[in-house]
C-alpha cells in the first residue's frame, strides 16, 4: 500500500470571525478576495476559495484532489454539498448588512456529471433567488472551465438578527 500526504495551512480563523460581525457581506468578501483578510479554514480544507463577489452572486474556484475520493474512486458527493452550501450561503450572506448573519436550514445538492482528472478547475457559482426578511433561497451550479455543468442546487436561509 502506497501512502501519500496532504499538509493544510490556514490563518488564525479569530480575526475573520470579528470581521463576519463588524462587516457587510460585500465588505467582508472583497476583503478576503483582496487578501486582507484569510480565507476560511474549510477552503484550505478541501481546496476552494472565493474569487468573485456582487451582491446576490458569489463564485468559489476549487482544486479536487485525490484524498477528496470515496471508496469507489470519484469525487466524494460531500465536496459538492460542501462547496455549493458555501456557494449559495455566501450569496444570501452577500446581500446581508453589517450584523446580520445567517443560517443554512436546508439544501439539495443534485450531481450530474462525474469529475475525472481531465475536469481541471471547478466552480461553484452561488445566486440568490429570494430574498426577504426573515428567509432567503439560493440555486448554485458546479461548472467546468468549458462550462459543463457537473452539479447543481438549491438552498433556503434563515436570516439571523438585523
Amino acid at each position: 500500500m502506497t501512502e501519500h500526504s496532504r499538509t493544510v495551512t490556514w490563518s488564525d480563523p479569530a480575526a475573520l470571525a470579528t470581521a463576519v460581525r463588524e462587516l457587510s457581506g460585500l465588505e467582508l468578501f472583497a476583503r478576503i478576495i483582496a487578501g486582507e483578510l484569510p480565507t476560511p479554514s474549510i477552503g484550505a480544507t478541501v481546496g476552494f476559495r472565493l474569487v468573485e463577489a456582487e451582491e446576490g452572486r458569489v463564485v468559489f474556484e476549487g482544486e479536487w484532489g485525490e484524498h477528496l475520493l470515496n471508496p469507489a474512486g470519484g469525487l466524494h458527493g460531500g465536496w459538492y454539498g460542501l462547496v455549493m452550501d458555501s456557494a449559495m450561503g455566501c450569496a444570501v450572506h452577500s446581500t446581508l448588512p453589517a450584523g446580520t448573519g445567517y443560517t443554512t436550514l436546508e439544501y439539495k445538492v443534485n450531481i450530474t456529471r462525474a469529475v475525472t482528472a481531465d475536469s481541471g478547475r471547478l466552480r461553484a457559482e452561488g445566486r440568490v433567488v429570494h430574498r426577504g426578511r426573515r428567509t432567503a433561497t439560493a440555486e448554485a451550479r458546479v461548472v467546468d472551465a468549458a462550462g459543463k455543468i457537473y452539479a447543481h442546487g438549491s438552498e433556503t436561509c434563515l436570516i439571523l438578527g438585523g
